[in-house]
C-alpha cells in the first residue's frame, strides 16, 4: 500500500487531520494507523494518524537532501531568524498545545507550560548562536613565504554541516526533547535539514509543532525539504531512516535497546554515520557522613521530591543513593523522612501504558531480589489506567556489589538506597558503575575533604558533576553538559543539552592558500560578519 496527499494542510493552524509532514505537503501514509491515547483514561484520542514506511522515508530524505545545498549557505541572520520564527509559531499555539499535550501524556499542565518555555527558549538561544557565530570555529594561520626551509601557507579553517539529520522524538518530554527539541535545533542551527521520526505516544502533539516549524520554513523561503515529519510503528521506518544514504547523522533521546539498535544500523551502512543517543542513567547520589549527621531528614525529603517529579520518568531521576553510614542513626532518620515522603506521595499517571507496564514489572524484580528490603510505597489510584505508584527500597554495599542487577535502570518513581559500610566500599562501587548523565554528591565543609578525593572518579562516571541539590531539572544554556560515557550516551564527547549540541552536526573543513574572493564569508580578509576569529592561535579577535 502506498501514501495518499491531501489537498493541503488544515486551514486552521491549530487543528490536527492524522498527516505527516514531508515537506510541503501533508501526506496520510497507509501503513497502519496510530492514535493518541490519555493515560489517565485510557480514551483513545482523535485523529488517526497514517503510518508511513520505505517510500515516506525516501521522499522525506530526497527532499532533505535536494534542501541542504541551500539551506546550509543561509546567512547566520536568515537562519537565526528562522529559528526565531519557529519558537514564535510555537508559542502562538498557546492552550491548543498544552491541552493536547496533557491529553496524550498526562503530564500536568503547569510541567507541561514549563516544558513549553523551555523549548522556545532553546530555539531562541540557538538563533543567538547562530548569529554570534563561534559555532563556526574560525581560525587564520597568517602564511609566510620566506619561511625556511619551506614557506608557510595560508590555513583556514571554519566548521560546516555533515547532512540531513534524523531526530527521534522521546516519550517522555513531548516539547522539548521532540519535534522541535534540542536535537531538532541544534541540528536547524548547524545548517542541517531535519527528517523528524514523531513519537507515536503524542502524535497530536507532534503534528502541531511540525506545523508551526513547516510555517516558518515557508515564511523565510526556505527549501521545503528543511524540515519534515513522519510517523511509522515499531522500529521499521526508524531504521530505514538512518540506513537511507542521504542522512548523514542522528539525534536519538529513548531507551538503551533502541539506541544500540540505531547505532548498529548506522554502523552496518555503506558509509557508517554518528548516532547520538541519550540512553540510560540510573543518576547515582552519594550522601556523605557530614551532611547525613547535619541534614539527613531534609535531604530525605528532598529525595522524594526529585525521584517523584515527572513521576520519574525523567533521564536524570535519581535512581541510586550511597548513603556512607558512618553514623546509623543519620541514615536512619534519612530514611525515615524518604519513606514518610513516600507514604504521602499521590499516584500520577505514566506516559502510556506500556510504559507502566515495564515499570512495574522493573519494581517487582528489584523487590523479589535477595537482601532487598521495601522502605515504603506511595498511592496506587486504580481509576487511572496507566497508574505509577511510588516505591522506596534499601539495601546494603555487600548486597549491591554482588548483584549486578541492582544497577539496572527503573523508569519511573522507584529508588534504591544502598548503606555504605565505609568510604573504601563506596569506591569500589562508584568503580563498578556504568557510566551516568549524572553524578551527585551531598556533603557539608567537614566531608569536603573526602570529597576532592571522589571528584576525579565522579568526573570519569558522568557528565555532570552536582555538589547539593538533585539532577533532575536541566539547565539549558553554554556551561551544561547532558552526556556522559556510554551507556549513557553512544558518544560521550557530545552533549545533546546547551549550545554545545550544535557541535554535533558540524566537521571542522580547512582552506589552504585559497583566493580571498573565493573564501567563505567568514574566513574573508575582511571578515563581514563580524565574528571573533582565532588568528594565528590567538583567541578571540574580530
Amino acid at each position: 500500500m502506498t501514501s495518499s496527499d491531501s489537498a493541503g494542510p488544515p486551514a486552521n493552524p491549530t487543528a490536527v487531520s492524522g498527516a505527516m509532514l514531508i515537506g510541503a505537503q501533508d501526506v496520510h501514509g497507509e501503513h497502519g494507523e496510530v492514535r493518541g491515547v490519555d493515560p489517565r483514561t485510557g480514551e483513545s484520542l482523535e485523529p488517526a494518524y497514517g503510518l508511513g514506511g520505505t517510500a515516506e522515508v525516501e521522499r522525506a530524505t530526497r527532499l532533505a537532501q535536494e534542501a541542504f545545498g541551500v539551506y546550509r549557505q543561509t546567512s547566520p541572520e536568515a537562519r537565526a531568524a528562522f529559528l526565531d520564527s519557529a519558537a514564535s509559531n510555537i508559542e502562538a499555539l498557546g492552550d491548543v498545545l498544552v491541552g493536547r499535550v496533557v491529553a496524550e501524556s498526562g503530564i500536568p499542565e503547569a510541567r507541561v507550560r514549563g516544558e513549553l518555555a523551555r523549548t522556545t527558549n532553546q530555539l531562541r538561544l540557538f538563533a543567538a548562536t547562530v548569529r554570534a557565530g563561534d559555532w563556526l570555529g574560525a581560525r587564520l594561520d597568517t602564511p609566510d613565504p620566506t619561511r625556511a626551509p619551506l614557506p608557510k601557507p595560508d590555513l583556514r579553517q571554519r566548521k560546516i554541516p555533515l547532512g540531513p539529520v534524523a531526530v527521534f522524538a522521546a516519550s517522555n518530554f513531548p516539547l522539548a526533547f521532540s519535534v522541535a527539541g534540542g536535537d531538532t535545533a541544534s541540528a536547524l542551527a548547524a545548517g542541517a535539514p531535519v527528517v523528524v521520526k514523531a513519537h507515536s505516544s503524542h502524535p497530536g502533539t507532534s503534528e502541531l509543532v511540525g506545523r508551526a516549524v513547516r510555517a516558518a520554513v515557508a515564511e523565510h523561503g526556505l527549501p521545503e525539504g528543511t524540515f519534515s515529519l513522519l510517523f511509522g510503528a515499531g522500529r521499521d521506518l526508524g531504521t530505514a531512516l538512518v540506513r537511507d544514504p542521504r542522512i548523514a547523522a542522528v539525534g536519538f533521546t529513548g531507551s538503551r535497546s533502541g539506541g544500540l539498535a540505531l547505532v548498529e544500523a548506522a554502523a552496518g551502512r555503506a558509509v557508517p554515520i554518528p548516532v547520538y543517543a541519550e540512553m540510560s542513567s540510573v543518576n547515582p547520589v552519594v550522601l556523605l557522613p557530614g551532611a547525613l549527621a547535619e541534614k539527613g531528614a531534609a535531604l530525605g525529603a528532598e529525595f522524594i521530591a526529585s525521584v517523584t517529579t515527572g513521576a520519574g520518568q525523567l533521564c536524570t531521576s535519581p535512581g541510586l543513593v550511597f548513603a556512607v553510614d558512618a553514623d546509623a542513626a543519620a541514615t536512619d532518620a534519612f530514611l525515615a523522612a524518604a519513606a514518610a515522603s513516600v507514604e504521602q506521595a499521590p499516584a500520577a499517571a505514566m506516559l502510556t501504558t506500556g510504559i507502566a507496564r515495564a515499570y512495574q514489572e522493573g519494581v517487582d524484580r528489584l523487590a523479589a531480589r535477595p537482601g532487598v528490603t521495601a522502605v515504603a510505597a506511595g498511592a496506587s489510584d486504580e481509576s487511572i489506567d496507566a497508574c505509577g505508584r511510588v516505591g522506596l527500597y534499601v539495601t546494603d554495599g555487600a548486597t549491591f556489589l554482588a548483584d549486578e542487577s541492582l544497577r539496572d535502570e527503573i523508569f519511573g518513581a522507584t529508588s534504591l538506597v544502598v548503606r555504605v559500610r565505609d568510604l573504601d566500599q563506596l569506591r569500589e562501587i562508584l568503580d563498578g558503575l556504568e557510566g551516568q548523565l549524572t553524578a551527585t554528591v551531598h556533603a557539608v565543609e567537614s566531608d569536603h575533604p573526602t570529597a576532592a578525593t571522589l571528584l576525579p572518579t565522579l568526573e570519569l562516571l558522568a557528565g555532570r558533576v552536582l555538589f547539593g541539590g538533585w539532577p533532575t531539572g536541566v539547565e539549558v544554556g553554554h556551561a551544561v553538559v547532558h552526556g556522559g560515557p556510554f551507556p549513557a550516551t553512544s558518544a560521550p564527547a557530545t552533549t545533546s543539552v546547551g549550545t554545545r549540541a550544535i557541535e554535533r552536526f558540524l566537521r571542522p573543513v580547512s582552506y589552504q592558500n585559497v583566493p580571498d574572493a573565493l573564501l567563505p564569508s567568514e574566513l574573508r580578509a575582511d571578515n563581514p560578519l563580524g565574528i571573533r576569529r582565532r588568528v594565528d592561535g590567538e583567541p578571540g579577535r574580530v
